[in-house]
């Protein structure tokens, strides 16, 4: 299956790294075990022949990318003698990239979904992860860690039998890029494949460099004075103690965090254009699509977690992540973890009976909160008081007593712009999550509606398929 891959071709590129050090924030040292993945399918404009995505293509323009302005991917972390989390880029001794392609055995239909399109177009197709891990013979694709012998970057190829499709597969670590700063690595990787594409050579000069630094915004919030958000309130309020004592230097603690565990049971719902606009305007048509299907699918989830497990939770809980970039005077292409989570503690009894633009506008108050202040408050709770976010981290899932859902609204973000020579994906899909409950939102560039991919037990989610109001607007793929 693995066709080849490019750790022992790397020297030539990477012997012109310098030997530097980046320094880590607070909001990177809390991702640490996290990764940052996606699984990108692009159309062949050559089926029948010709050289499409090629390993060549890809290995090169991401080396020399590294080389030219992102060392830090083939760095390790590390505390430095001055007690500094950062992360060590040694010549010597580099994590170095794990770039290679498989042969797929079977045409990339056999792993596709098919649904009519409400336009005039072509059939939308969506990429079934779970049945390619169950048919294609690819027992899994690795992840990114820092913890084993293994690379903090991998790309894969994946080239399908009948050629129609090419599939590109990423795993970084989260401790790098938030999900913003991770689209502009990628953009940059394909600004470089297009330029080797039509020149042959590797001397690209791009549009807008990285700024991977982290001293800007380390000056911004110095700066800034944090508040006391609603939900650390609520937490420190309601969570029992944890009964673990955490030293005053967490870099060592969060250096050492495991890699989460990934939950394999995801799933896939989509809302067409039409359906998207319909699920508005019978929300509240001054929201956006975003807050309408969270409001719906947060309901949703209450009311089949009471069938589950028999009760009405007594909590739900909706997280929802946001970037921090247009609210902080900080580069636009600060590749850092800037971004943040704003959580809403709704009580259950409440919040199911309410209409759902009444939940949408309680949401959206929440999500609105999220200024440089509230930013800074939360990483000031990461620096003094790490067992809250522990305890607080074991409290946001479905359970007895709780609902969660955590979404990452994606549905604006450039990825048609990761064109690597060919044009962009036609189809965009992920990997496993880390966590249960959580969810993230794609824009489905085939019929213009939105994708939303989430984890939530097998079981679990038959009760959102019968659920009358979530049926109304969603169509349910797998």
């Amino acid at each position: 299956m693995l066709a080849s891959t490019d750790t022992m071709k790397s020297d030539d590129l990477l012997a012109k790294i310098r030997p530097q050090e980046v320094e880590l924030t607070t909001l990177d040292l809390a991702q640490f075990g996290i990764t940052a993945d996606g699984i990108y399918i692009y159309k062949n404009p050559h089926p029948d022949g010709g050289e499409f995505m090629s390993l060549d293509l890809v290995r090169r323009s991401f080396l020399q990318l590294v080389v030219d302005h992102y060392p830090l991917v083939v760095g390790r972390p590390t505390v430095n003698g001055q007690g500094q989390a950062v992360v060590d880029i040694d010549p010597a001794n580099l994590c170095l990239p794990d770039i290679a392609e498989i042969q797929v055995a079977h045409p990339a239909s056999t792993f596709m979904a098919t649904r009519p399109s409400t336009g005039n177009g072509d059939a939308v197709k969506f990429f079934d992860i779970r049945r390619f891990y169950r048919d294609s013979g690819v027992a899994r694709l690795p992840r990114a860690t820092y913890h084993k012998d293994h690379s903090a970057a991998i790309i894969r190829v994946l080239r399908f039998k009948d050629s129609e499709y090419v599939a590109l597969a990423y795993s970084l670590p989260h401790v790098l890029f938030d999900g913003s700063g991770a689209l502009i690595f990628l953009n940059h990787w394909a600004e470089y494949a297009r330029h080797y594409n039509e020149t042959g050579r590797l001397d690209c000069q791009l549009a807008q460099p990285p700024v991977n630094s982290r001293a800007a915004m380390q000056e911004y919030f110095d700066g800034i004075e944090p508040v006391d958000p609603p939900f650390i309130r609520h937490f420190r309020d309601n969570l029992p103690p944890l009964g673990i004592e955490f030293p005053a230097d967490i870099a060592p603690v969060l250096i050492a965090s495991p890699d989460t565990p990934i939950c394999e049971e995801q799933h896939l719902m989509h809302f067409s254009p039409a359906n998207m606009e319909r699920l508005r305007q019978d929300v509240d048509k001054s929201q956006t699509v975003v807050m309408a299907v969270t409001a719906l699918c947060a309901q949703a989830m209450m009311r089949a977690n009471s069938q589950v497990y028999g009760a009405l939770p007594q909590l739900s809980y909706v997280v929802v992540a946001y970037d921090g970039r247009p609210r902080a005077s900080v580069p636009a292409n600060f590749t850092g973890n800037i971004s943040c989570t704003t959580i809403a503690p709704l009580p259950g009894s409440v919040a199911v009976e309410m209409s759902y633009g009444e939940l949408a506008k309680m949401i959206k108050k929440y999500s609105s909160m999220v200024d440089s202040e509230y930013t800074k408050s939360v990483m000031r709770t990461i620096e003094t008081n790490l067992g809250l976010l522990y305890g607080a981290s074991f409290t946001l899932c479905n359970s007895p007593q709780t609902s969660y859902l955590g979404l990452s609204a994606l549905r604006y973000m450039p990825f048609h712009a990761l064109d690597f020579g060919f044009g962009g994906p036609e189809i965009l899909s992920f990997d496993y999550y880390v966590k249960e409950g959580m969810a993230r939102m794609y824009p489905n560039y085939q019929d213009g509606g939105i994708d939303l991919i989430f984890n939530y037990p097998d079981a679990n989610f038959e009760y959102l398929r019968q659920d009358a109001d979530l049926a109304k607007y969603a169509d349910f793929i797998f």
